[in-house]
């Protein structure tokens, strides 16, 4: 099987080391395809020239490809059994002229809970749509979408043996969505101390809750990437995962991230069916869901509860169960298979 992963115009580097979501997820479908026996291109500009030496790298993007073109004639001789994008390009009329001309299947997943594709985008077979969650399955419902955990991997992020940690961690973007500050108040309760990982999004968010933010219990960390961010999350003896409530999650990393690394997770959600459920089981993570009426102190005391009962699960067993359930191989051969 020959497959195209093909890079997003973002701004993060491909493969990122760090952070992004569409970037990461497309890198782990790249390695996840190459470990379970398909030859992999790399399409786009975007990827870092140091892959060379054991990548195959293709410079143009579907969409810059004129019809007739010699770069296309090129695209068409190669063979593609499947293409791999971000999930805008099946509605981008130029990038689905090229991908009809080369006449082959195109696997996406849904990274955003607001995007709008075109009637005719997905027909569930020779171009597929993935979602993480019964949420997101249930509001792409008119794409034929299929479930899956997506797999995100980063540059040199490999997960070392799982160790039972110390202190709690957050990590994301830091914003009013992803409301860290629930987790920085639940630590408090706890008397416990909480990492927090990410880059700054919103400086009035932060200001907005400065007592919380500036608190003795709180250590900023900043954005981390490679070794540096997988250790973050491995010596940690729970990560805690928050949102806002009116946010929808459409397929966040950190689940995998921190099962993978051995850190089971103790999650806030605002209602069923959410990533949460999805990723999580009895042995990996506990979840509370919260009224979205409650206040933000009652919110924490139903978080710092969740933690308590986190910290009691097995690393070991979380990284094993974290290393097959967010393995890129299984996550490729689940999306590169037509259903029947």
């Amino acid at each position: 099987m020959l497959v195209g992963v093909c890079d997003f115009p973002g701004s993060y580097a491909f493969p990122p080391a760090g952070y992004g979501g569409i970037e990461r997820w497309l890198w782990a479908v790249a390695v996840g395809a190459r470990v379970a026996g398909a030859d992999v291109h790399l399409l786009g500009p975007g990827w870092l020239a140091d892959l060379e030496p054991d990548w195959v790298r293709k410079p143009d993007r579907l969409e810059d490809i004129t019809a007739g073109s010699l770069a296309e004639r090129e695209l068409r001789s190669a063979g593609y059994d499947l293409l791999v994008v971000g999930h805008e390009y099946p509605s981008l009329p130029a990038w689905t002229r090229t991908w009809n001309a080369l006449e082959c299947d195109v696997a996406t997943f849904q990274h955003s809970p607001v995007f709008h594709h075109t009637s005719t985008a997905f027909d569930g077979r020779r171009s597929r749509l993935y979602c993480y969650s019964p949420e997101m399955i249930e509001r792409y419902a008119d794409y034929q979408p299929a479930p899956e955990l997506a797999v995100h991997l980063g540059l040199d992020e490999d997960e070392p043996p799982a160790v039972a940690g110390s202190d709690l961690v957050w990590l994301g973007r830091i914003d009013e969505e992803k409301a860290p500050h629930i987790a920085v108040r639940a630590a408090q309760m706890l008397g416990r101390r909480i990492q927090i990982v990410g880059p700054v999004f919103d400086e009035a968010y932060v200001r907005h809750h400065e007592r919380l933010f500036s608190a003795s219990h709180v250590k900023w960390v900043g954005e981390l990437g490679g070794p540096a961010k997988t250790a973050a999350i491995r010596d940690a003896s729970v990560f805690v995962y928050t949102y806002a409530r009116t946010y929808v999650e459409a397929g966040a990393a950190v689940f995998g991230e921190s099962l993978r690394a051995g850190t089971p997770m103790a999650a806030l959600t605002w209602r069923g069916g959410t990533c949460a459920e999805a990723a999580l089981c009895d042995q990996t993570g506990v979840i509370t869901v919260g009224d979205p009426n409650l206040d933000d102190e009652m919110a924490a005391g139903l978080l710092a509860r969740a933690i308590e009962e986190a910290e009691d699960l097995d690393h070991t067993q979380v990284q094993e169960i974290g290393m097959q359930r967010f393995d890129p191989a299984r996550h490729f051969t689940a999306m590169s298979t037509r259903p029947c």
